[in-house]
């Protein structure tokens, strides 16, 4: 009986070994079709999703490769670091655009390891389901941008910082700062670590990772800076949350329009500016409030690092004045790492990023025509995933303030504070 017990579904479905079978025949067949799919293999009902990797990452590519950054082009946004990811295809044996498709197959698998290794070591399975899972509902667009490139050095940063198999704050910065100098947002990721000492040594070598590649890079091809200066004239981009009062404005004839700028299709008129500025403002309160948080917080687990940096990407992502689809691969990467923890106050916003992946790949590419002429049911979806993602944001940063609050404020007399307020029990981490 006991036997014919163990071999039962249920029970194998149990097993880390089991869980992790399962998790890894999901992920082949999602990434397969997914790959067949930007290759036209499998028929491709949007082909223009993979456009970036078969023109304008080629494009830049051969600029690279001839010994300079694409100063000249206004399409250029990205950090020297990016110069990097946009090469290392050329070293495949494929034309380019297959070659950028593997590199991002490759660094998936990456981040499916790196969060399958938290089982084994007794962390929670959710994590790697939540990214086996999610990143698909995207589409073909995953494989075509370098997104996800960026996001497992970052996931590996903050995994590494977690753990407990010793102090890895070298390896953890060093990882960050390289994915910094590639694109910005990962230099948020610490900011909820235990220690001003400590958070000041893992800084200083993300400092010191992004500093070498960003100089390296500056010196050995031309123009590394040019990507400033193009920042300056942008517009609300059409899928931004801000965006969302000129869809409305413009069915009660506001005289703006939508046009191709820097690289993206933004709104451009009257008042676009003023929002701009709103916009602004918000992100700069919104880290007014985690500075805030940091200097008020008094209890740390061994979650709190992560969980503040789902919250601090997200800030950054709603007051953007851009939210590209692929935005939410960053998002989706952070949430699975605070859920293979059991302490993660996250979970309720894991499940609202979830909810909003389908919405994405509805609002682009499927009805992104639809969107850029502001009709009803596409700037609805668009709305519904964008109220997703405030709510998910609201909800992130309101349970981080209350799970960090001293002991004693939330306890009572129940629980005595350690000294200085913060709980001073070694964190329990199962990464």
């Amino acid at each position: 009986m006991s036997l014919a017990r163990s071999h039962h579904p249920r029970s194998v479905l149990r097993s880390p070994s089991g869980v992790l079978w399962a998790i890894a025949s999901v992920w082949v067949a999602t990434r397969l079709l997914l790959l067949l799919t930007a290759m036209d293999v499998v028929p491709n009902p949007w082909p223009f999703v993979t456009g970036d990797a078969r023109a304008i990452y080629r494009e830049w590519f051969y600029v690279l490769r001839s010994g300079t950054f694409p100063a000249d082009d206004v399409r250029w946004q990205y950090p020297p670091g990016a110069a990097g990811v946009l090469l290392l295809p050329g070293l495949l044996p494929f034309d380019y655009a297959t070659s950028v498709y593997l590199v991002i197959v490759i660094a998936d698998a990456v981040v499916l390891w790196l969060l399958a290794r938290t089982i084994r070591r007794g962390g929670l399975p959710h994590g790697a389901a939540l990214w086996v899972v999610a990143v698909p509902l995207l589409g073909p667009i995953v494989l075509a941008r370098y997104d996800l490139a960026v996001t497992a050095p970052t996931v590996a940063a903050l995994l590494l910082i977690g753990g407990r198999r010793g102090d890895r704050t070298r390896l953890a910065g060093l990882l960050a700062g390289v994915a910094t100098a590639v694109k910005v947002w990962p230099v948020l990721i610490f900011v909820g670590l235990r220690g001003r000492t400590r958070t000041a040594r893992v800084y200083g070598w993300t400092l010191l990772g992004g500093a070498a590649v960003v100089l390296g890079c500056a010196a050995v091809l031309p123009g590394a800076f040019a990507f400033v200066g193009f920042q300056r004239e942008r517009g609300i981009e059409v899928e931004s949350v801000f965006a969302m009062g000129f869809h409305l404005a413009t069915r009660f004839g506001w005289s703006g329009e939508v046009r191709e700028s820097y690289g993206s299709l933004e709104f451009h008129g009257p008042y676009v500016l003023a929002v701009g500025r709103l916009g602004l403002v918000a992100g700069v309160l919104g880290f007014g409030w985690l500075v805030c948080w940091r200097v008020r917080a008094g209890r740390f687990t061994g979650a709190t690092a992560c969980d503040a940096a789902l919250c601090a990407v997200l800030i950054f992502v709603v007051t953007s004045r851009v939210i590209s689809p692929q935005y939410l691969v960053w998002l989706i990467g952070l949430a699975a790492v605070c859920l293979v923890r059991p302490d993660t106050t996250q979970r309720p916003v894991a499940v609202l990023l979830l909810c909003a992946m389908p919405l994405t790949l509805l609002e682009f590419p499927i009805w992104f025509g639809e969107l850029l002429g502001s009709r009803p049911h596409a700037v609805f979806v668009l709305g519904l995933r964008n109220a997703l993602l405030v709510a998910a944001t609201v909800v992130s940063g309101r349970r981080l303030w209350r799970a960090s609050r001293a002991v004693g404020d939330v306890a009572g007399a129940g629980e005595r504070a350690a000294p200085g307020g913060a709980d001073r029990r070694p964190a329990q981490t199962a990464v």
